[in-house]
């Protein structure tokens, strides 16, 4: 799986449970040295994976994203996982048709999530699943869909088994850990599938192609890529083929020949695109399902442009595209 250079962000602070000192003979407090622990990991050997959820024979084609998250809005948090999902809808064979950033605002949440369920194959949810007051994700889609919250019995013990070498019994008041618990309660009829077998943190899924995930990139990167065996995804032969030429001539120059070129090949369903680097040139990106005719286009632009294919059968890495609109 493709992992975008993301930007490295400074760390938030954590909490870290501070040993009690002992006192030695000689009358001065003696220092305590944690001792570290192992990841827990969980047995995935009883897990099953669903039947296909479209039906038998039938794919994912589409898909959206619903971003959860005041954060998002107000500039606190740089949202990543929306990219990371374009990603990988577009390395399977998957339209991404839509991404929706909406406040942790439950009338949002409720309207989005059915409207996509009603128009897309597959639609995830980033955000909103923690242990605080305004994480209301779970809480809103089960109103959203006609459904009672519950406890996840799996969940809970796999959370309690993470969290026993961190935290004792004595150092949460019984508010504290029934926040925690907030964090496996379900909507009722959701299916939770276990993705990952050193992660305590289920996808929940609902109505069949409804997925929610957790807004730490890290997390949201891990459980998507585990998700794909629960997946019914198109045959790979049948994903799109990505090229990408560059050329050092100005955008506006090669406008009219790209025009033309959409126009002359469109109704093959190849989709041309340009994309400028400041005073540097452009590159142009050629997206299609007949990998051969594809190829064949990006070798007329590389001769009409004077380019070079950078991106494709004979490119190299992906450079990142500048271009935002």
């Amino acid at each position: 799986m493709y992992r975008p250079p993301f930007p490295r962000l400074p760390r938030s602070p954590r909490r870290f449970h501070v040993p009690r000192r002992s006192v030695s003979t000689s009358g001065k407090p003696a220092t305590t040295t944690p001792t570290p622990h192992a990841p827990t990991t969980f047995d995935s050997s009883t897990l099953s994976i669903p039947q296909n959820p479209p039906g038998q024979g039938r794919y994912i084609k589409t898909a959206a994203a619903l971003v959860i998250g005041d954060e998002i809005l107000n500039g606190k948090t740089l949202e990543r996982n929306s990219n990371y999902f374009a990603r990988f809808c577009f390395e399977l064979g998957i339209d991404l048709k839509r991404v929706e950033v909406i406040p942790d605002e439950e009338d949002d949440i409720v309207q989005a999530s059915r409207r996509m369920v009603d128009k897309y194959d597959l639609v995830i949810t980033s955000g909103g699943i923690g242990p605080t007051h305004d994480d209301i994700t779970y809480a809103s889609l089960a109103k959203a869909f006609g459904q009672r919250l519950a406890y996840h019995a799996d969940t809970l013990a796999r959370m309690e088994a993470s969290f026993k070498d961190r935290l004792s019994q004595e150092d949460q008041t019984e508010e504290q850990r029934t926040a925690r618990k907030r964090m496996a309660l379900f909507p009722e009829g959701a299916e939770v599938l276990f993705v990952a077998s050193d992660l305590w943190v289920p996808v929940v899924r609902l109505q069949g192609k409804l997925c929610v995930f957790p807004g730490i990139p890290a997390l949201f990167q891990k459980m998507l890529d585990g998700l794909k065996p629960f997946l019914a995804l198109a045959p790979p032969e049948t994903r799109p083929l990505r090229v990408q030429v560059y050329t050092t001539r100005p955008e506006s120059n090669i406008a009219p020949y790209l025009a033309q070129l959409q126009a002359r090949v469109g109704a093959e369903g190849i989709r041309i695109g340009s994309y400028p680097l400041l005073k540097q040139g452009v590159y142009v990106s050629l997206i299609g399902r007949d990998r051969e005719r594809v190829v064949g286009v990006a070798a007329e632009v590389e001769r009409e442009l004077d380019g070079t294919v950078v991106v494709g059968p004979k490119g190299g890495e992906a450079a990142e595209d500048s271009k935002s609109a």
